[in-house]
């Protein structure tokens, strides 16, 4: 949508007849939902005014590469600003509950912020690369609203609430252990390390949280930043869709199993199962090659991940010399590996079962250094 709605009022429109809110979205079952919504709401009161919602999560996921763009963070997103009650919607018919904050600013501050949306809704304007932790929805919305204020918002902040961005990323997902596992594959250590308050803003219903409690500092008096808080939708019942039965954690369980079961006959007969060997190695490299993919990404929460030192595309590289029963390093090398990474994970937290994968690891270099040895 152009800035034509917003940009064709006059410039001496009495901003008094003017709200300007922010809108935060309950999260729903869609993967790209999973951590919520923020928008601004602008919203003139005179009969035939202007009611709009303008979204910065607008994207398109038929654009070529768009996952893989996405991973590696080159995603391009837009504002977007469209009617207000399309926007109510949408979320009415997922169930989301959707909280409007009406924002107590002057009528200068108003025009503002009312210049500032039309100008980012120009084409030149309005296309932002995206980045989950530092540039979303959310810290756009609260950005833009920030610089139109005369003077200073001041946070109350979060008593004893410094989580890193990996535990932030779990609370969301907790009901998702498949977006949690592939989360934690991803993110390296540094999205293990404590965050601050405006860090912490990403999240939607951070930033809802720190408006409520926040008060505008100008000229040597204090006022709320919120004037008004209510539910522009009320929670519905939200439909969730089954996923795949097992958790990774119960995948990591029967993975152990066969590993032990493996390793028992092994040790039994004396003769090591080529075919696991090979099982095991396509599966470190296969990660392995997802990893190294990841150093190239303009994420920087993943570009030092310890997981890597398990997760390689080594295994690959010894995959034909161990098919073909060759006297190979692979084994000793895998073992130092794998320890290496159990001792990592005193600094990074992991993906859900990957140790596990680890120890199977380890099991399988034991059988074929220490049962070849005895033949």
């Amino acid at each position: 949508m152009s800035s034509t709605p917003v940009a064709a009022q006059e410039d001496l429109t009495p901003m008094d007849s003017v709200e300007i809110s922010l809108l935060t979205c309950q999260p729903h079952d869609e993967v790209y939902s999973l951590y919520g919504h923020t928008a601004i709401r602008y919203h003139d009161l005179r009969p035939g005014g202007f009611d709009l919602a303008f979204n910065y999560g607008v994207f398109d996921f038929k654009k070529p590469h768009f996952v893989a763009r996405f991973v590696f963070g080159l995603t391009d997103y837009e504002l977007g600003a469209y009617p207000y009650k399309y926007f109510l919607e949408e979320y009415r018919r997922f169930g989301s509950m959707v909280t409007e904050q009406v924002l107590n600013l002057t009528a200068e501050e108003k025009l503002i912020l009312h210049e500032a949306l039309a100008m980012n809704l120009r084409p030149e304007n309005k296309i932002y690369r995206y980045n989950f932790f530092y540039s979303n929805c959310t810290t756009k919305a609260r950005d833009i609203i920030e610089n139109c204020i005369n003077g200073k918002i001041e946070y109350a902040g979060r008593e004893d609430y410094t989580p890193s961005y990996r535990e932030m990323v779990h609370g969301m997902t907790r009901n998702n252990p498949w977006a949690r596992f592939g989360n934690d594959l991803l993110l390296g250590i540094k999205a293990d390390f404590k965050t601050d308050l405006r860090q912490q803003e990403f999240l939607p219903g951070n930033l809802l949280y720190d408006f409520d409690h926040a008060q505008i500092y100008s000229e040597g008096t204090y006022r709320p930043l919120i004037k008004e808080r209510r539910i522009a939708v009320p929670a519905g019942v939200q439909i969730v869709q089954e996923g795949f039965p097992l958790t990774p954690l119960s995948c990591a369980a029967v993975l152990l199993a066969i590993g032990l079961v493996i390793f028992f006959f092994e040790w039994r007969k004396k003769r090591v199962f080529i075919v696991w060997d090979v099982l095991l190695m396509l599966a470190v490299g296969t990660f392995g090659i997802v990893l190294t993919l990841m150093l190239f990404s303009q994420h920087p929460t993943v570009s030092l991940n310890l997981q890597i030192i398990l997760l390689n595309p080594l295994p690959l590289l010894f995959l034909w010399p161990v098919i073909r029963r060759r006297q190979t390093r692979y084994w000793a090398i895998s073992a130092i590996l794998a320890v290496l990474f159990l001792i990592g994970s005193f600094f990074q937290s992991y993906a859900e079962g990957i140790h596990v994968l680890a120890l199977c690891l380890l099991m399988q270099c034991y059988a074929n250094l220490k049962i070849k040895a005895q033949k």
